[in-house]
């Protein structure tokens, strides 16, 4: 769900630079590479590894087998392959395999050639040292000093062991009741007048048959009592105290909004929604602005073009919205008092408004073309009369 919500199918590149030959031409070979390298599923993959790992690593390598000119190429490691030398008291500058320098920037991070868990893993194997300035390392710096992540959902493991302990014991309550298909039972004293039955004797039933019982004795089900009233009740706290960790509400996490009409479904969303863009403006400068920073430069030089660090943003993927009446009604008040602009409105779906303008301009001048009418525009209409003078035809 924070992959998807956050990475989505991937940031588009907007080039901000005077000259809008040179921005399609950047943006759209950006976009080219980024296909060719698969960056939005390694982008989910890297969120993914942030909320279990508390951290994420890509190194910023030369990939040859690239079908792009530029050949960069984003390499995810798992975050147990970062690992130092246990040396803590005689190297007072490293921290679990990353190497600070005394103003405490990283210099170099120590990379194992196999996971600690993989069979050709020994210990004291070589590690490879990469640069600071090829890894990028993401993670949420939750205290000061803090060089390594964290998992997001580490204060709720108490909480998915006791949702699931719990959805145990109603599982097999449920069981254990189901195992009895019937139960004899009488209200007669331990000396009243009742046939003699074995005590816990099974009787084997079959399909459609009429059955008898020992006189004094009745036949009944037994009754599970399972699951119990607060079950939904309980599972829905426990989800509400997990959803918290992810900055989210119980009907986003669950995806349940039975309980909710479409004010109320909004307002849950809300919260999940400010995080997500938090969330995405951490990854536009941990993350997008360091590889098109590399990118751009391996870029111009297979263009021959002089390096110039042009100015440039990123696009996401737009929330969609539960009732889309509604809003293209508030965003048409928003534009007609001149309270937003038409950059603004289309940022919010992820969308470059000059591509639109031409989009739209094109269409337009296609209708008017083909005579096909225009909401707000009169086509005007074709004389009938002959150019030789003549009376028409009727």
């Amino acid at each position: 769900m924070l992959a998807n919500d956050t990475i989505g199918t991937g940031p588009r590149l907007q080039m901000l630079s005077g000259d809008e030959t040179f921005n399609d031409e950047v943006e759209t070979a950006f976009m080219r590479w980024a296909d060719s390298v698969k960056l939005p599923a390694k982008l989910r993959t890297m969120r993914m590894a942030r909320c279990q790992d508390g951290e994420a690593f890509a190194i910023l390598a030369t990939n040859p087998k690239v079908r792009h000119s530029v050949k960069l190429d984003l390499m995810l490691v798992e975050a147990d392959r970062i690992s130092g030398e246990l040396k803590w008291f005689e190297d007072d500058r490293s921290v679990d395999g990353i190497n600070f320098d005394q103003w405490g920037n990283p210099t170099s991070y120590r990379v194992l050639k196999y996971h600690p868990g993989d069979v050709h893993y020994m210990p004291g194997d070589e590690a490879v040292m990469v640069p600071a300035e090829y890894m990028i390392h993401i993670f949420r710096q939750d205290r000061p000093g803090l060089h390594r992540g964290v998992p997001e959902l580490t204060a709720a493991l108490p909480l998915f062991a006791q949702l699931r302990r719990y959805n145990l014991a109603v599982l097999s309550a449920a069981e254990a009741a189901a195992d009895f298909a019937a139960i004899l039972y009488t209200d007669a004293p331990p000396n009243g007048e009742t046939d003699e039955v074995e005590p816990m004797d099974s009787i084997p039933l079959e399909r459609n048959m009429m059955l008898t019982v020992p006189a004094g004795w009745k036949m009944g089900q037994l009754d599970p009592k399972q699951p119990a009233a607060n079950h939904s009740e309980f599972v829905k706290i426990i989800l509400s105290e997990i959803a918290r960790c992810a900055v989210t509400t119980y009907g986003t996490l669950a995806g349940d909004f039975s309980g909710h009409n479409y004010a109320s479904g909004r307002l849950d969303n809300q919260i999940y929604h400010k995080s997500i863009l938090v969330d995405r403006s951490f990854w536009e400068s941990e993350v997008l602005n360091r590889i098109f920073e590399v990118w751009f430069r391996e870029y111009l030089l297979t263009t021959m073009r002089p390096f110039s660090a042009e100015r440039h943003t990123w696009f996401w993927d737009g929330f969609p919205h539960v009732d889309p009446s509604k809003e293209a009604s508030a965003q048409e008040k928003r534009l007609a008092n001149n309270t937003t602009t038409l950059a603004a409105e289309c940022a919010k779906d992820g969308r470059d408004y000059m591509g639109v303008l031409h989009q739209r301009a094109k269409e337009l001048k296609l209708m008017r073309n083909l005579g096909i009418p225009i909401t707000g525009e009169q086509i005007p209409e074709t004389s009938t009369e002959p150019d030789d003078g003549s009376e028409p035809k009727e």
